[in-house]
């Protein structure tokens, strides 16, 4: 009987909750990467490129551990990113290049980031900021050199460089990169890619004329460190082969790259059901069960990062094989037709891993969903627990 006498107390969830879905991430994978990258550009720095949380693998963790591997630089789009690396101790070089007008840049500046300006206005708000703080900012100017994002056009960088090197005379600013980024370098041997760099060498001969030093020229992204030596000049930015993906089909699967995939994707299954032949199965009977079969609820969905663009194609290890996801991802959860196969509540099943226990990768869901792996792997939400191993006691990396 209930004692009323004694304050009623209710228990917290089951410890098995913490087991509906997990994304590990292997930091010695990030490590490896890193070397097998600097490795592919001997004479130039890295720039681990840690942008939304670090591709979904964790921002802090990933960037302590490619600086571990030698990583000369970080690389963030928006400021917030990189304000937050610098509150969690990064103090190494740190880049961030998505600036809207009225950004941090005072924030910015003051804690040692080096900003990015691709237009007039950027410059005179930099240079605002530097004189309010009473610091010299470094920037780096960029150069659209046939992307057509960020950057400045070839007809308005004259007056532009010419706009930073008098506020470098002035001493509000410190131009410490001339960069640019490729539209096609995940395709080898696309014509837009000699076309880009001739633009990127005419920009530098411009700033150079100008009277501009820059400290690094950088131009290169993860395919082009890769597989155009031409185009690392004194930095390259690798961002998604960081995490151990292969920029495209065309560059290589990772492991012919040497890349390790970082980040393992599992669930432990919700339900186990038996059910009859033609059970529809999840919104629209889009998957009518062919007989009678085992049916496993992965309480996984797009609210996860898992793409309903996926339904009926993805892979999934359950049951000891290869299961494609039957009917429609919803927001909280999918299903499997485990057909027949003994599967128990609890089991785990792996979305995507390295493929080492032949598990399907994130490269398998991006060719399973029509998209990118950069997508898989960037989408996965926050309600999915983050786990890092290899973790090195002595720096938290």
């Amino acid at each position: 009987m209930n004692d009323r006498s004694s304050p009623t107390t209710f228990p917290g969830p089951p410890a098995a909750e913490t087991l509906r879905a997990r994304a590990e991430i292997d930091l010695d994978a990030v490590r490896a990467n890193v070397r097998t990258l600097r490795a592919c550009a001997p004479r130039a720095e890295l720039m681990a490129v840690v942008k939304a949380d670090g591709y979904g693998h964790g921002a802090v963790p990933c960037a302590r551990a490619a600086r571990e591997a030698g990583a000369a630089w970080l690389g963030t789009a928006t400021p917030q990113e990189a304000l937050a690396l610098r509150a969690a101790g990064d103090t190494g070089r740190l880049m961030c290049w998505l600036w809207t007008p009225g950004g941090p840049w005072r924030e910015a500046i003051e804690a040692d980031v080096d900003v990015s300006a691709s237009a007039l206005w950027a410059l005179e708000e930099i240079v605002a900021a530097a004189r309010a703080c009473g610091r010299t900012a470094r920037v780096h100017l960029k150069a659209d050199t046939g992307l057509g994002r960020g950057g400045c056009q070839p007809a308005d960088w004259p007056a532009f460089v010419a706009a930073a090197r008098a506020a470098e005379a002035e001493g509000a600013v410190r131009v410490t990169g001339i960069w640019s980024h490729f539209a096609c370098a995940d395709e080898p041997g696309h014509p837009a890619n000699a076309a880009q760099l001739d633009a990127f060498r005419e920009a530098i001969r411009l700033a150079e004329r100008a009277g501009l030093d820059p400290e690094v020229r950088h131009h290169a992204n993860s395919p082009a460190t890769l597989t155009l030596p031409e185009s690392h000049f004194d930095l390259v930015r690798t961002g998604v082969s960081v995490y151990g993906l292969s920029p495209s089909p065309e560059v290589g699967v990772a492991a012919d790259l040497g890349l390790r995939p970082a980040m393992t994707l599992s669930a432990s299954l919700a339900l186990v059901k038996q059910v009859p032949a033609g059970h529809g199965v999840s919104y629209g009977y889009a998957y009518r069960t062919p007989g009678p079969t085992t049916l496993g609820l992965v309480p996984l969905g797009y609210a996860d990062g898992v793409p309903r663009h996926a339904s009926g194609t993805a892979p999934v290890l359950a049951a000891g094989a290869w299961r494609t996801v039957a009917g429609r991802v919803a927001m909280d959860q999918f299903v499997l037709d485990l057909g027949g196969d003994p599967a128990s509540a609890g089991d785990e099943v792996v979305l995507f891993g390295p493929g080492d226990r032949g598990e399907p990768t994130a490269e398998d869901w991006a060719r399973a969903a029509g998209t990118i792996s950069y997508e898989i792997v960037t989408r996965i939400s926050a309600r999915v627990s983050r786990t890092h191993t290899n973790v090195r006691p002595d720096t938290g990396g």
